[in-house]
């Protein structure tokens, strides 16, 4: 089960939640064997972030965390992917991409 989470530091409408989610959900399947069906995503709007010691570009903390192993060419075009999803949508300027593998995940009473 993926689960992306994307903190940013700008507001997020309904309708630009619903559409970064839906090409998130596209996304994911640039990971071979990953895809929206089992795709958790989460949003932070407006939360306090700063780069560079300033809080006046628009900038997001994106947390990717995988059951399994992902190949870093895969995970080099997602990263491209989500960076032009949240410019394109959120008009994010700055994008970083924490990739985590988990080798335990628990789903309602078990683990995979």
């Amino acid at each position: 089960m993926p689960f992306i989470n994307t903190k940013t530091n700008v507001p997020i409408s309904k309708a630009q939640e619903i559409s970064v989610k839906e090409k998130l959900g596209q996304a994911i399947s640039l990971l071979p064997g990953k895809s929206e069906n089992w795709l958790m995503v989460g949003f932070e709007p407006e939360c306090p972030l700063y780069f560079r010691g300033s809080d006046k570009e628009k900038i997001a903390f994106v947390e990717v965390k995988i059951y399994g192993k992902a190949a870093k060419p895969a995970c080099d075009k997602l990263t491209a992917a989500i960076t032009g999803i949240l410019a394109q949508e959120l008009g994010v300027e700055q994008v970083y991409i924490k990739y985590e593998e988990v080798g335990i995940w628990g789903f309602n009473g078990s683990n995979f």
